[in-house]
């Protein structure tokens, strides 16, 4: 995609409200040293922040177009730059949280924009490696930065609601209002493809719910299980979301050429391997081994669902109705993790998380296998004023 045509903003959107779930396990790590809560009330905090992400994606869904995605994306700002911001310039725990929960709120309005945008894009899924390009690059940076601006919750938190503020004056290259060219959907209109909708976002909470319990718990296994500094995990960290740009630019590489079905199917039973490591690691060797691969894989696999949901509605409801109950998946991850490590050990935890992710391959592998759309190619302004492709159910 040449600079001339690539939709930085929604890029950058993107960027934004991606990053605090990419930044969980330090976000709640930090909130257990630095606040006086338990690890699983970090947990808990951690969830409603990422449930409440989930509540602005499915309450936008089908709004995203009659209240204009610039409105909506500096709404989404905004509030990420107050809630995050309150939460990281106080220690009272009660504040904290209503921080997170209205940053969270935020996040979810400004990913509802950017899932919209880019399915409306030409190429979807190049929109999405980009993005996912964006989002671990700046994760990976705040990881190796973190560790040396000293103890506390308010560094992760500052750091998303500086993101936020620096996206915001790209906002002013969003249309105020969608794409005329593109008829608005009346209201309970059918959504396409429903059973390959439904069945997509049924199985996308699982699918995140098993990363995210991991990874909302992976700062821990390194620190107590794996017996490193808080600065080697960081560094794995680090190392293991540049594992994730390199596999992120791969995806983008190849594009369609695999199809879909290869890709998420086999990606999902190999992220099921690495997460089964990750969890069982006591040492440096086996920890970065399985961060780094399975960070390799997360993302790939993550692009693809994206562009599988895109495709299924060029109005982009069930991109962001997906991208909602992957949230959902995302929000119980943490305290899911948190119970299980502590009910049975993070060794037993990762083997019960990876049964669950061979489980979940068979339904998102039955969906990509599906056929879907014939395409139309239409010039309009879409919600930055690029040339769109139009997807009609076949």
């Amino acid at each position: 995609m040449s600079a001339r045509t690539t939709p930085w903003p929604l890029v950058a959107l993107f960027t934004a409200g991606y990053l605090a779930p990419y930044l969980l396990p330090t976000t709640v790590g930090r909130l257990d040293s630095g606040l006086p809560v338990s690890a699983t009330e970090a947990g808990a905090i951690g969830s409603a922040l990422l449930l409440s992400s989930a509540a602005a994606g499915f309450l936008l869904a089908s709004r995203v177009d009659r209240a204009g995605p610039r409105a909506l994306a500096r709404a989404g700002l905004l509030l990420a730059v107050l809630g995050y911001g309150g939460a990281a310039l106080t220690g009272h725990v009660p504040a904290v949280v209503a921080g997170a929960i209205a940053g969270g709120f935020g996040s979810g309005t400004v990913t509802a924009v950017a899932a919209t945008g880019i399915a409306a894009q030409r190429d979807p899924h190049r929109t999405t490696t980009l993005g996912l390009l964006g989002v671990s690059a700046l994760a990976a940076a705040v990881y190796l930065t973190v560790p040396h601006l000293g103890p506390g919750h308010a560094q992760p938190l500052a750091a998303i609601a500086l993101t936020a503020l620096a996206v915001w004056p790209l906002t002013a290259r969003l249309s105020p209002r969608t794409a005329p060219a593109l008829p608005r959907t009346a209201p309970g209109s059918r959504l396409p493809h429903l059973r390959s909708g439904l069945l997509l976002a049924a199985a996308m909470p699982c699918w995140s719910a098993v990363q995210n319990a991991l990874w909302g718990v992976s700062g821990r296994i390194g620190l107590t299980q794996a017996h490193l500094s808080e600065v080697t995990v960081g560094v794995v960290f680090a190392v293991a979301l540049g594992a994730g740009l390199l596999g992120v630019v791969g995806a983008g590489a190849l594009g369609p050429r695999l199809g879909q079905a290869l890709p998420i199917g086999l990606g999902t039973v190999l992220i099921a391997g690495c997460v089964a490591l990750s969890a069982s690691a006591t040492g440096l060797t086996a920890f970065a081994s399985g961060e780094i691969a399975w960070n390799l894989l997360y993302p790939v696999v993550l692009s693809y669902v994206i562009g599988l949901a895109a495709s299924l509605d060029p109005r982009g409801r069930w991109a962001v109705l997906v991208g909602s109950a992957s949230s959902l998946g995302t929000a119980v991850g943490p305290m899911t993790g948190s119970l299980l490590s502590a009910e049975a050990g993070f060794p037993v935890m990762g083997t019960v998380l990876a049964a669950g992710l061979l489980a979940i391959a068979v339904p998102l592998t039955a969906v990509a296998l599906r056929p879907r759309t014939t395409t139309v190619t239409a010039a309009c302004p879409a919600l930055t004023d690029e040339t769109v492709r139009l997807d009609v159910a076949a």
